[in-house]
């Protein structure tokens, strides 16, 4: 199995969640919960990979435009 190295200290990046939120204009804001990310073991630094950046894309794309909060879970 391939390690992935940290960009920030080269610590190891290991499977795990988290949960993040991303501001989508002034007002707005969506957190997502239980994302799929690599983080490091050593300093905390996070990765998104490209097939989950994608899905949030989606899941951003569909949120609701009143809400100035709002929360949902990943779902791949």
């Amino acid at each position: 199995e391939e390690v992935v190295k940290c960009h920030i200290c080269a610590g190891e990046l290991k499977a795990a969640t988290s949960d993040l939120p991303f501001k989508l204009d002034m007002n707005r804001i969506v957190i997502l919960k239980g994302l799929p990310v690599l983080q490091c073991d050593q300093c905390g630094e996070y990765i998104i990979e490209d097939a989950v950046m994608a899905r949030i894309d989606e899941m951003l794309a569909n949120a609701d435009k009143s809400a100035e909060l709002e929360i949902l879970r990943y779902a791949a």
